[in-house]
């Protein structure tokens, strides 16, 4: 007998994921050299900070993913 797969639902935590997605998807938002930080134009930097940023946003995620598994 095949097992029914239950339709699991998206939650709205997961539309975390879309703010770096998207802040690195649009270039034309960072696409400049100014302001420059220690001598590094905003086009690197900017790319640097989304770095780090995206383990914050995943941190509540994980955080929920744990909570759900217990």
């Amino acid at each position: 007998m095949a097992k029914r797969r239950t339709k699991r639902k998206i939650h709205p935590i997961y539309l975390l994921l879309i703010v770096p997605y998207l802040a690195l998807l649009i270039v034309p938002l960072f696409n400049r050299g100014n302001p420059t930080l220690v001598g590094i134009p905003f086009f690197y930097w900017y790319q640097i900070l989304w770095t780090l940023l995206v383990g914050l946003v995943l941190a509540p995620i994980y955080l929920f993913e744990e909570h759900c598994r217990k």
